[in-house]
């Protein structure tokens, strides 16, 4: 058998590799080797997070799967045909629920089925988006690009215990492509969650940034949420969206220093079209547009390039990026999901 190899130790060498590359092995049907899995990480391999989301792959895709499990720095994946499935899954962890969702909406919506899953993990984890930011950035992307899912939180998970659980619906989709440029909104939308943690610690830190916003010229709109979990916590996130931008930036909660150590500057500063964790995330969805996605962003990380490089490779979209005086052009000649 034919395998695109897969270099799981090329540009920022984590785990965005194997979730890019899994996700459209399934929409291409194409299988694929990935070898050196989280090189460039303190500790290589598979993660709980990840072998989660192969291995429901595997369920919705009849998949052979060589290589699955914890620790593993080699991984082949030979898919087959998508199905519709109603599943119920567990991470066993406080592993990131997001992630593994980033890797499942694309490939049910976009082969054209439904699915159902309750999963339980963690919700809100380091180096991971948020729950919120999934429900409320990376969704209103999805949507404008034609993908179609709904989240329901049923409870949080934080770190190390996690116990959070989420249920997800996605419905078939065809993709869009779009154009997300400037921002010129000065609305903005702050939602706070906690558990265990002090009413006023908290209310305190979400004060500051808003008076921080306001002084920008900002007019805010907050939601703070106690919200009960197996450990202690709290998120938060700040976003603003209008019909050319699309910006969000989360943050946990430091329960040393007890503050909300967000970058507020960077948000502030950022009037172009997308964060930078944005950029990286509708990349493989805008590889299988119809037609050209482009968008503005402040910076090219390595986890932008990376996973321009992968996508391109799996699905041979073109790119290419400009230079801008405040940022960065992207633009990405998506392949048409119809031709997949």
């Amino acid at each position: 058998m034919d395998f695109l190899k897969i270099n799981g130790g090329h540009g920022e060498g984590g785990g965005q590799i194997i979730r890019t590359a899994i996700t459209l092995s399934c929409i291409t049907k194409k299988p694929i080797h990935i070898e050196n899995i989280r090189k460039n990480r303190k500790v290589s391999g598979l993660r709980p997070q990840h072998v989660t989301a192969i291995k429901i792959l595997q369920k919705i895709s009849n998949a052979k799967v060589i290589g699955a499990e914890i620790g593993s720095t080699e991984l082949k994946f030979i898919p087959n045909d998508i199905k519709s499935l109603e599943l119920i899954e567990d991470v066993g962890t406080a592993g990131s629920i997001s992630l593994i969702l980033q890797v499942l909406i694309p490939v049910i919506a976009i082969s054209q089925k439904k699915f159902n899953l309750k999963i339980r993990g963690g919700t809100d984890v380091s180096w991971s988006p948020s729950f919120d930011y999934t429900q409320y950035v990376l969704r209103e992307v999805f949507s404008r690009m034609g993908i179609k899912f709904s989240l329901e939180l049923s409870k949080r998970g934080y770190y190390p215990k996690g116990g959070g659980e989420v249920i997800l619906e996605v419905n078939p989709s065809n993709v869009n492509s779009i154009l997300l440029t400037k921002r010129k909104t000065k609305l903005v939308k702050l939602i706070c969650t906690f558990s265990k943690l002090s009413n006023k610690d908290i209310e305190t830190q979400v004060n500051k940034i808003k008076e921080k916003l306001i002084e920008e010229n900002f007019v805010v709109e907050i939601i703070i949420k106690n919200e009960d979990a197996i450990d202690s916590g709290a998120s938060l996130l700040i976003y603003s969206i209008d019909e050319n931008s699309i910006i969000g930036n989360d943050i946990l909660f430091d329960k040393k220093t007890k503050k909300f150590n967000l970058d507020l500057d960077k948000f502030i500063n950022n009037s172009l079209g997308v964060d930078e964790k944005l950029a990286d995330m509708l990349v493989v969805v805008a590889s299988l547009g119809d037609k050209k996605t482009i968008f503005h962003t402040k910076e090219i990380t390595k986890h932008l390039e990376t996973n321009l490089f992968v996508t391109s490779k799996i699905t041979g979209c073109k790119y290419g990026i400009g230079r801008l005086n405040d940022g960065f052009e992207v633009i990405i000649e998506g392949v048409s999901n119809s031709s997949v």
